[in-house]
Formats: structure tokens, C-alpha cells, sequence
């Protein structure tokens, strides 16, 4: 993830391979430079009993490879798959967008990446699912 910019907010968390770190009295901006870290912010993260409906089903599974809570190489392909089956049901242009750049990144092990494609579908997924309630 050599590049990566993190601006965080007063006293926001954020977990960065496997440590909590907290942010200060003042917004701060800092880059990731080491690639391949695992990074999480806390207000995004998806706590176990959120997840009830696919896509937050899908998210959590990167979720759990960048909090270190799971293994890439087993949770890649469960990754892919979720990805897979959520290109059968969300067919409009813009989450097949979505889909293909957290496919891409899943692919190549990105997982923050996909997570942040996949969150972009959280949106339309509520919307969906507040019409059917109707």
C-alpha cells in the first residue's frame, strides 16, 4: 500500500497491522509508505453483529484479513466468491464498477482496497433493501 494517505480526525482510531493507534488533539495527516500493510479504521470498521445482509457479509471478510484476524491466502478466495455473487444481483453500471475494482483488488491480495470498493456498495444495498420493505 506504498502511497497511502490517512487523514484522521481528533482522537480517531485507526489499526494498522494489528496495533490501535489513536490520533491526538489535532486532525493529522500521515502516509503509509510500507506496502502490503494491513490497515483498518475503527469508525468503518463492521462490527459481528452488523452483519446481516450480503454486501456487509462480503466486507467483513476483508475486514477480518486486515485486522489480522484471519489469513489472506485462506479468505481470498471466500473474498472472490462474495464478490462473484453479488455481480449476479447488483447489475446496474455502477456497482458492476464497484464489483470489478474489488475484484481486481481481492485478485491481486489488495485487501484494503476492495473493502473500500465494496463499502461504496453499503449505500445502494440500504436503499435496495429499504424498497423491498415498502
Amino acid at each position: 500500500m506504498a502511497g497511502l494517505i490517512l487523514k484522521l480526525a481528533p482522537h480517531e482510531r485507526v489499526l494498522i497491522n494489528g496495533a490501535v493507534i489513536q490520533n491526538g488533539e489535532r486532525r493529522s495527516r500521515f502516509a503509509i509508505v510500507t506496502p502490503n500493510a494491513n490497515i483498518l479504521r475503527l469508525r468503518d470498521a463492521i462490527h459481528p453483529e452488523e452483519v446481516k445482509t450480503p454486501v456487509r457479509r462480503v466486507c467483513y471478510v476483508a475486514q477480518l484479513v486486515l485486522s489480522g484476524d484471519a489469513d489472506m491466502a485462506e479468505m481470498q478466495p471466500q473474498l472472490i466468491r462474495g464478490i462473484e455473487q453479488l455481480s449476479q444481483v447488483l447489475t446496474d453500471h455502477d456497482s458492476r464498477a464497484q464489483l470489478a475494482r474489488a475484484s481486481s483488488a481481492a485478485l491481486a491480495g489488495d485487501f484494503y482496497q476492495a473493502l473500500r470498493a465494496l463499502r461504496a456498495l453499503l449505500p445502494r444495498e440500504e436503499r435496495l433493501f429499504a424498497t423491498m420493505r415498502q
